[in-house]
């Protein structure tokens, strides 16, 4: 394997992640008790979409590359835990720290993720690619920190009495 190579293989698990994501989100949105949260979950899927378009365009840059040669197993396993948590605690109090908490561990993945295909790009000098990855980055970021601020406004604690009370 060359680094093309890899870059290519970071893509797909990318765009996997990603697709894999669009569904997910659409799942989290209805759950959320937080109109706060609701937006802020169906803003990240419309920005969700737009990443696996930029993706698309960074597949186009390169013949012969196929989006769709690689399952995310990662994201695979977030949304599986996401979806054991809606399922246990999907009528409770708590959801909306439930799902702050599993959307936080999948924006850090992405973040991840799509530093690591910027820094390979680069290495490349995929000029095209790059400025495309950084895009989607940004947004993973400002999504990362939109949590944080969600989960440092008091977001964990809601409906913590009511559910000490039971």
């Amino acid at each position: 394997m060359n680094l093309r190579e890899l870059y290519i293989e970071q893509l797909q698990d990318i765009y996997s992640a990603e697709t894999q994501l669009v569904d997910f989100l659409h799942q989290l949105s209805w759950k959320a008790r937080s109109t706060g949260l609701k937006q802020a979950l169906g803003n990240h899927l419309d920005e969700t979409k737009g990443q696996v378009d930029r993706l698309k365009q960074v597949f186009a840059n390169h013949s012969g590359a196929n989006p769709d040669g690689h399952t995310c197993q990662a994201m695979k396993g977030l949304v599986r835990e996401g979806k054991e948590a809606l399922d246990t605690h999907g009528k409770s109090e708590i959801i909306d720290a439930h799902l702050v908490a599993n959307a936080s561990r999948i924006e850090h993945y992405e973040i991840a993720a799509y530093t690591t295909a910027i820094s390979i790009a680069t290495s490349l000098d995929y000029k095209a690619d790059v400025e495309l990855l950084k895009e989607s980055l940004k947004q993973e970021k400002a999504a990362s920190n939109d949590l944080e601020k969600m989960a440092g406004g008091g977001i964990f604690s809601q409906g913590l009495h009511a559910a000490a009370a039971k």
